[in-house]
């Protein structure tokens, strides 16, 4: 039977969202090792609104859902619909979403707060002993969920020292190396937290979803 994974996005774009080429690239790479994927999104207002092209806050409002639905191509559902039974694994993409959609901490570092869906998502897959996947920062809100976790950011030693905090253990890796967590069998990969480019990014993604359809 083919396997399935959710993948968990945070909107559209790297400055407020999911970052788009771990997303993309993320969904390739499970199809291409065989198996198939749904996208979820929690079903709230973003955190701010960034301008890509200046790095300006605009003044608007956007739905963390809706954006994600521009990556998706329409086909997602509320993270709130997940269930880990229906599902083999779950990925995180990175982008700043991930640090201010799905938890708060891009603004509160140690502190933050973890959107509640998305708690309930990572906590019902580890109890179901499934695997969870996490690319960029996103290692860092599976830390403040998990706590006592392995994983990696790759080697910016402010978020290392933070994840440090918050009661994870850190290996610092470079281009395309993934760590796995056996006893949560979580398996992170440091992507665009390193000054990478777009193969790189594959090679993550791609390392990242052969090592969990291994522990599946």
């Amino acid at each position: 039977m083919m396997k399935k994974i959710a993948v968990v996005l945070s909107g559209s774009g790297v400055f407020d969202g999911a970052e788009i080429h771990e997303a993309t690239l993320t969904l390739l790479a499970i199809a291409r090792n065989g198996a198939a994927y749904e996208c979820f999104a929690p079903d709230v207002e973003q955190a701010h609104v960034i301008n890509h092209l200046t790095g300006e806050v605009m003044p608007e409002k956007r739905n963390v859902l809706v954006e994600s639905a521009r990556i998706a191509r329409g086909k997602i559902k509320p993270l709130s619909e997940y269930n880990a039974k229906n599902f083999d694994a779950i990925i995180f993409p990175g982008g700043f979403g991930a640090a201010k959609n799905l938890c708060t901490f891009a603004f509160d570092g140690i502190n933050c707060q973890v959107n509640a869906d998305v708690e309930v998502a990572v906590r019902s897959t580890v109890d179901a002993k499934k695997p969870v996947g996490a690319l960029c920062i996103s290692p860092v809100l599976i830390t403040k969920i998990l706590g006592a976790v392995h994983v990696t950011i790759g080697q910016e030693e402010d978020t290392i020292q933070a994840v440090r905090e918050m009661g994870g253990q850190h290996e610092k890796t470079t281009h395309g190396q993934i760590i796995v967590d056996k006893k949560y069998k979580v398996v992170t990969s440091p992507c665009y937290m390193l000054n990478a480019t777009i193969d790189q990014i594959a090679d993550g993604a791609e390392n990242v979803v052969k090592k969990i359809l291994e522990l599946i």
